[in-house]
């Protein structure tokens, strides 16, 4: 068997082939030696001052201020009795649906909704109702718990 002829189409394609590897061979040798020019790792480290900045330089460790061990606090502040919010709150019952259990109630002070299942209830309500309530935090979100007519 003889060897079958190429096209010109074939040697095209063969040629540009050769060509990309040769252009792919240059490149990879032109970032070689730029590598070597400058771009070292030492170029490449960021170091962060005291205040959180990235600098080119490092830090002067004779300038560094001294951490008092017993100043460190390693826990979570105690849950204080910061929130000043009332206990009872007042509101209005915006929607309530009986057959599914659940509503919502727009507090009077702060104006935000408040959701309230049928098992916070003391009394049943209505829309459109004025209550007074507590709120007790949920998985989702703030809970109205309590909730009873205001008169």
């Amino acid at each position: 068997m003889g060897r079958p002829k190429e096209t010109s189409n074939k040697k095209e394609v063969r040629n540009k082939k050769e060509k990309k590897r040769k252009e792919k061979e240059k490149k990879r040798l032109e970032r070689r030696e730029n590598s070597r020019d400058g771009n070292s790792l030492d170029d490449m480290i960021a170091y962060v001052d005291e205040y959180g900045k990235i600098t080119s330089t490092p830090q002067d460790l004779s300038q560094r201020k001294k951490a008092i061990a017993e100043d460190i606090q390693i826990s979570i502040p105690k849950n204080r009795v910061s929130e000043t919010r009332e206990t009872i709150r007042k509101g209005i019952v915006t929607f309530f649906n009986d057959s599914k259990g659940f509503g919502f109630i727009k507090d009077s002070t702060t104006q935000e909704s408040v959701f309230v299942h049928i098992k916070g209830l003391v009394e049943p309500i209505k829309e459109n109702n004025k209550v007074t309530f507590e709120v007790e935090r949920g998985k989702k979100g703030y809970n109205a718990i309590n909730v009873k007519i205001d008169r």
